[in-house]
This record gives C-alpha cells, structure tokens and sequence, in this order.
C-alpha cells in the first residue's frame, strides 16, 4: 500500500508521469479558496462529457461557499451523485481505476481520493449469437461489458442465492473473474477447488476466457473439458443444473464446470423441443460422430487389407473407379482431408461476404478437378464428403478439433493394421476418455460410471414432468429440480 500525498498538484504531476506523459491522461487543478481540487481521468476510458458536466461544475458549487479543507472533501462526497461513488486511500490502485473509466479526485491537505464511475461505451450492444446459431429460445448473446452479462443472467434468474465471487487476474490487465454459482445448489467442494486453481494464475494478462481455460483443468485431452458458450440461455441451464460458470471481463464467452463428453451431443434447443423429437436428433448426433471418426478409417482398412469383409460386387466397383489413380487410399483420403480441413479453416476466417462462395468453389470445383486429372477416386471424394458434412453437426469449435485429432489417428491406424488398428485404437480412445476426470466428475458420465437415474436425459429424453432431479454426476447440494407431480 502506498499512502495518496497530501498535495493535489504533486498527485497529478505524479500520475503524469507514471503514465509516461500519455496524452490521454487528462488533469484539472480547481483552486476553491487557497485550497487545490485535482481531478484526474482517462479521456480514452472515461466520458468528457460526464466529468464535464457531474464532476467539474459539482465540484465548483460543492465548494464554493467552504474554506476548511476537510469541509471541502466531505462536501464533494454528499454532493457528486452516482451510484458508483467511494474513497480509496492506497495510491497503487490509481491505474485500475483509471483504465476501468473512473475520475478520481484528490484534496490538498487530505489524504483519501473520491473515486467516481465516468465510463465511457466502449462496448457493443447485446446483438445475436454469432457462434450458436438458434431455432428456438433467446436470440441475445454476451458482449465484452462485464456489467452487462452478469444483468443477462440476473435477468433469468431472479434469486439471490445467485451469487458472484469476484478476483482479479494479470499482473498488468488485472481482468476482473467473476465465478458464478446458485447457494445452496452447487458444490461448495467444487467451488473452492475451481477458486485454488484460478488464484494459483500469475499471468502478465488475461485477455479471453481462453487465457485461465487450461488452468481449471487436472489432465490434458485434445477434447475439451471445460465448456465455452456465449449464450446467457445455456449459462443459465449449466447454473440450474448445479455447475459453475466463470465470466471474464471483456470476453463475450462465458466458462462451464464440470463438463462431461454428453454435454457436446446436447443442444440448449433440446430443453424446449418435445422429448421423443430430441430423442431422435440426438440419436443422429451420435451416428454422426460416429462416421466423422470411423468413416475414412474404415474406408482404408476395407480397400487395402480387409477387401474379403465386403461383397464382391462392391469390391470389384471399387477396384473400377480406382482405376487409373496413380496414389495409394490412404494418400487420397489424407490429401482430401486436409483440403477440407483447410477450406473449413478459410470459412471460418473469411469475411461471411467471402466465405460461403469460397466453401462451394473449394468443395466442388476442387473435388470435381481432382477426380477428373485422375488424382483420386470418386468414392473417395464423397467419403471425405460425407465425412466434413457430418462434422458439421457440431458447433463447438473445441469439440469439432478433437474429432479431427483422433479422425486422422484411426486413419493412420487404419493405414498400418487395418480393421485391427481401428479396434485397437478404440479401445485405446475409450480407455482415455474414461480416466478423464476434472472435478471429481468422470467425462463419460453417466455412462462410465453407468448411473441408471441419469439416462433419463443423456441420449433418451424424458419428459420434463419426468426430470425430478438433477444429474448426480455434477454432485450438487440439492439434487431436486422440480417437485413430484401428485
């Protein structure tokens, strides 16, 4: 702690010079009688107008009829209005509130500073998710103001048992972590584990949730284990349910725990939709994961070690339109694949004006060109086809790039060993994702551990009247979501 001198122009002339003579920091010395009023903002985070307006001319009229240094000083505090309104008496934290958008003002002869909320709008407004693309439910998404996501989620949930626990993070951003959770439903063992973690970060800067995401979890996976969302819906979901949300200021995405593998092949729709069509559509979820991770490596392992597994009639097709290019399977399916990789790569990076034509000249031209100069076969093209198409069910970019990571692994597999290296490598990959744990929560739950109460809303969707309780994986305080219908 370093004490505020007792000398305005000295605490001006100090701040100055801490900021390197930026021309962004703007003073005002108010002389009120023989006695010096400093003011002190950021024109780059603070309103002019505002302190123009509030701070300046209220500072004049509060002092204008005092002479007595401390009248002065209390007679600014009763007479600024704002809702945001305190005095602080260590100099250290000038800059955070300076860059937060406050004007602090300082009295020759007192050694406290009034600090006042002027922040400018630097932020956007709260507009649609971009990310998430919704049918049904709420088209608001988060922004980067702080203030305004944590009111979304106050907006759903109208109980005070919504708390925020809030810590600062970096060194030098000293990013405001808000950690939220409903009293008396999440975890309280979870809670302080996810606090030790998050205070263990001694960072220069936290600029995005995905700055503390690797922090808030026990084992490495290319799978993610800790949820992203930008929906106030889902977030307000995940807190019913018992879990934790993180909120990053400036960061539009939100952070959930504990997240388990089922969660991806869940929507936030499937909480508003009839529970024997959610049923159906995540059954096709999971056949699309399946053929995104199997297909080509099935592909491979039937046309080059495994032709005796398919009808001859097929295989002799095969050998057909084969016939002429100069690679081997595994080569036109890895040369394919990553084509479609790197297109998808180019959507997701190019202007939207750009990106959907670029899809459709990458998808078809390309394939069409390369099947027709003899480089790779037509089934081969649609069974890289048909394999991105499938991927495409899944929204999160995490989930979608640990598809990726272990499509390209049962190929290589598939390549090597054939059907045998796929079966290997499944159980290899089973055996992984089951020794995931973060939390105390096992990723395959409710499957591994199997938790019979729990597979009422897994793959199956019962019917709301049906959800009494809340899943017992996520380990909350109160497992009861709804009472018993009589």
């Amino acid at each position: 702690m370093e004490k505020i001198e007792k000398n305005a122009k000295k605490v001006i002339e100090k701040t100055k010079k801490l900021y390197g003579n930026s021309p962004d920091v703007n003073t005002r010395l108010i002389n009120i009688k023989g006695t010096n009023v400093g003011v002190l903002f950021l024109e780059s985070s603070s309103q002019a107008s505002t302190v123009s307006d509030f701070i300046i001319k209220g500072t004049l009229y509060a002092g204008s009829n005092k002479s007595v240094f401390q009248n002065i000083f209390e007679s600014l505090k009763n007479s600024l209005f704002n809702s945001q309104l305190f005095t602080i008496k260590d100099y250290t934290q000038f800059p955070y509130f300076l860059s937060s958008g406050f004007t602090i003002i300082v009295v020759d002869g007192i050694d406290e500073a009034i600090m006042m909320e002027t922040r400018a709008q630097l932020d956007r407004g709260v507009t649609e998710s971009t990310s998430e693309p919704i049918l049904r439910g709420s088209k608001d998404s988060f922004t980067e103001s702080h203030s305004k996501n944590l009111g979304l989620i106050r907006k759903r949930i109208k109980d005070p048992n919504l708390w925020f626990d809030e810590i600062k993070l970096g060194r030098r951003t000293k990013t405001r972590i808000s950690i939220a959770f409903i009293s008396g439903v999440a975890d309280s063992k979870k809670l302080q584990e996810i606090k030790k973690r998050l205070k263990k970060i001694d960072i220069d800067g936290i600029l995005d949730s995905g700055n503390i995401r690797d922090y808030l979890v026990e084992q490495k996976s290319v799978f993610p284990q800790v949820q992203s969302t930008e929906r106030p819906d889902v977030t307000s979901q995940a807190l019913l349910s018992g879990k934790i949300v993180i909120f990053v200021e400036n960061c539009p995405f939100t952070l959930i725990l504990p997240n388990v593998f089922i969660d991806y092949l869940h929507t936030s729709e499937d909480e508003y939709q009839k529970s024997s069509n959610i049923t159906f559509t995540r059954i096709l979820r999971i056949l699309a994961l399946i053929i995104t991770i199997f297909t080509p490596a099935i592909y491979i392992a039937i046309t080059t070690y495994d032709q005796n597994t398919i009808p001859d009639k097929l295989l002799i097709s095969l050998a057909i339109q084969r016939e002429g290019v100069p690679f081997p399977t595994t080569f036109e399916i890895i040369l394919l694949t990553t084509i479609f990789e790197i297109l998808r790569e180019s959507d997701l990076r190019s202007p939207s004006s750009m990106s959907a034509a670029m899809s459709i000249v990458g998808a078809l031209v390309l394939g069409q060109a390369a099947v027709d100069a003899g480089i790779v076969s037509p089934i081969t093209v649609i069974v890289v086809a048909f394999t991105s198409i499938c991927s495409l069910v899944f929204t999160d970019i995490d989930f979608m790039n640990g598809i990726r990571s272990w499509r390209f692994i049962f190929i290589l597999a598939a390549s090597i060993l054939g059907i045998i290296g796929i079966l290997s490598f499944t159980i290899i990959w089973l055996v992984k994702l089951s020794s995931l744990e973060n939390l105390e929560t096992s990723y395959l739950s409710p499957f591994a551990p199997f938790s019979k109460k729990d597979q009422n809303n897994a793959i199956y969707k019962a019917p709301e009247e049906k959800l009494i309780n809340r899943p017992d994986y996520i380990s909350t305080l109160n497992p009861h979501r709804q009472r018993r219908s009589k």
